[in-house]
């Protein structure tokens, strides 16, 4: 295979020491296309030791210089923006227009990284005691990391190292080995809008690489975005390794739909955030919740939707789902709709024998939807990630709130209702991270944060935003008194301002 994708440290490719390649995979075609060199340990040290370097230059530049090269960053990025979605496409197999959705949102988070002359501004108080003022700043950390998924090859390393390095730091981020042709692409661009050497770069690899990452002294920061059990065990190596760390983990998002709802208004929601991206989406619906009487009508209307998904090649502009990112995922998420109907749900609509004519190599299954799902099923309690829609029914709204509530995962969750009471109770009491009231998929906008709660997320910040900014940086408190030629006698007591 002559196409290898490399390593990207201190402004240049390389392929460093690696001797070992993984595949990647046009998933629309199911033939590798290209692969990709798997970083050692002696490779993550290396891009380390470059980061190190660099911050020392790095962190001393006005941040209005800094937010300068993410204004040109932004403009070369949307110059260069259907090349990008193209890469994702045939890496990830989501179609055209979802990808380019998905690198919107990761633009407006360089867009929200402009504003980091005001966003790193410090508070002060003058005279906090006799000629005694005091003031805060904010201060980068040092060289931050990334450990990222393969669904949002653009959007969630976006979600990460444009605020890390407008703040100041430099970045390693080790991307998917699945889709990492978009991670190289972006680190590229930012060298053409003026980003020095070293500043960003990008390590693949597998678990040697993030272990390697793990253990490394001089990383200060870790973000990541994957599965629960994966994000604990970069939550604990993190923090064992007196490191900050904001890991995200999976989800199991519910959509409670009400008597009252606008139903259609419901089930076009759910059709795009259940069967979007073939569900590979942490951020997807993949319950939905039917409340008293209103479950026969909405099955009925989400079946005949679901059948009529329009699954295909992700280039292709009448594809409305594409398909899943590699054959063993593609096997999971049929294995799954197998327990599905061997634990007693009813499979009203069963996609898995879907094949295209010239695409019969392809990653593709069709959207599947169960109903009279029980909460003690594990198509219930687990994470699917593919296109697959659970509807459990239930007699009223606590009843409603109370299966969210209690469930493991707390990323998203989704209300549909015309009731102003219900919606404010909905999102003063469900204890999720990230609610929608009449919004199918509530990903918070670049200036706001995003993060789940309970095992949705390990750390205390959430990613992006002024959440985003807290987490790069150190605060410091500086308390200062100037000599006025009168010298008072030592003191050795507790400091009070007077």
């Amino acid at each position: 295979m002559n196409n290898t994708i490399q390593h990207f440290i201190d402004g240049k490719f390389t392929s460093g020491n690696s001797t070992r390649a993984g595949k990647i995979y046009n998933p629309a075609t199911g033939e590798q296309s290209s692969q990709v060199s798997l970083g050692t340990k002696k490779d993550v040290d290396n891009a380390i030791a470059v980061a190190k370097k660099s911050f020392l230059s790095w962190s001393e530049k006005p941040p209005l210089q800094r937010a300068r090269i993410l204004f040109k960053y932004k403009e070369i990025i949307e110059k260069n923006s259907d090349q990008i979605i193209k890469l994702i496409v045939s890496e990830h197999g989501k179609v055209y227009d979802d990808a380019k959705g998905s690198l919107i949102r990761g633009l407006e988070v360089v867009e929200f990284a402009c504003g980091i002359p005001h966003l790193l501004k410090g508070d002060f108080t003058e005279n906090v005691g006799t000629d005694v003022d005091s003031w805060s700043m904010r201060q980068p950390l040092g060289v931050c990391a990334g450990i990222t998924p393969f669904n949002f090859p653009a959007m969630v390393p976006m979600w990460m190292f444009p605020i890390a390095i407008a703040c100041g730091n430099t970045f390693v981020l080790k991307p998917s080995e699945k889709d990492p042709s978009c991670s190289a692409k972006l680190a590229e661009l930012f060298m053409e809008a003026g980003l020095p050497n070293g500043v960003f770069n990008v390590v693949n690899g597998d678990k040697e690489a993030v272990d390697a990452l793990l253990v490394n002294k001089d990383v200060k920061a870790i973000s990541f975005v994957g599965s629960t059990p994966i994000a604990k065990y970069i939550y604990e190596n993190a923090a064992k390794n007196e490191k900050r760390v904001q890991a995200l983990g999976g989800a199991k998002n519910h959509c409670v739909i009400m008597p009252d709802c606008d139903l259609d208004q419901a089930v076009n929601g759910l059709m795009g955030a259940a069967y979007g991206s073939a569900g590979e989406r942490c951020m997807a619906q993949s319950v939905a919740v039917a409340v008293g009487n209103i479950g026969d009508s909405l099955v009925e209307k989400l079946s005949k939707k679901v059948e009529a998904l329009k699954v295909g090649p992700g280039l292709d502009k009448n594809s409305e789902m594409g398909p899943l990112v590699t054959k063993e995922h593609l096997e999971k998420v049929k294995g799954y709709v197998d327990l599905g109907v061997k634990e007693g749900a009813k499979l009203v609509v069963d996609g898995r024998n879907l094949k295209l004519q010239g695409y019969e190599n392809g990653f593709y299954m069709g959207g599947c939807l169960f109903d009279n799902v029980k909460e003690s099923m594990r198509i219930y309690k687990e994470e699917i990630f593919g296109p697959v829609l659970s509807v459990v029914r239930v007699k009223d709204f606590e009843k409603a709130s109370k299966l969210v509530n209690d469930h493991e995962y707390g990323n998203g969750v989704s209300i549909y209702t015309r009731d102003g009471d219900v919606g404010r109770n909905f999102a003063s009491k469900i204890k999720i991270g990230m609610v929608g009231i009449n919004i199918p998929i509530p990903v918070p906008v670049a200036f706001h944060s995003f993060g789940g709660w309970k095992r949705s997320l390990f750390g205390d910040q959430h990613m992006h935003g002024t959440e985003g900014v807290r987490f790069y940086t150190k605060l410091k408190t500086v308390t200062a008194r100037w000599p006025s030629g009168i010298r008072s006698n030592p003191e050795f007591v507790m400091p009070i301002m007077k």
